[in-house]
């Protein structure tokens, strides 16, 4: 079963070769949590382990490739033009509303202002 991500090494992002970024990239979690788990696992007992895995991962791994976010970010985003008037006619509402609030004479800004005179 293919999922159509692959893994590829962060350098970008990462403090040593990438690999740590690029776990938490595949896996969809900040690199910092995969650093400490590599860390702790390490200092756990798999000590000559992780290093070994760690270096064959960066050895294996291809980099990302150059514009590799901003193509798989860049999905374009289909809206009808209903939608679109339906949103504005909803900021259109809460603007109106924010105005009368903050115009009103009997604001309670207004008011707190009146009583500081």
């Amino acid at each position: 079963m293919k999922t159509g991500r692959k893994f590829y090494l962060d350098r970008a992002n990462g403090k040593l070769m990438g690999v740590c970024a690029g776990i938490g990239n595949y896996f969809n979690v900040d690199a910092t949590f995969v650093r400490i788990g590599v860390v702790v696992v390490t200092l756990l007992g798999a000590f000559p382990w992780t290093l070994i895995a760690y270096a064959a991962a960066a050895y294996m791994a291809k980099p990302k490739p150059l514009g590799f976010d901003e193509y798989e970010a860049a999905k374009p985003l289909r809206r009808s033009s209903r939608e679109v008037r339906e949103t504005m006619r909803d900021i259109d509402r809460r603007m109106a509303e924010v105005e009368r609030h903050v115009t009103s004479a009997d604001s309670r800004l207004a008011r707190e202002i009146e009583e500081l005179r």
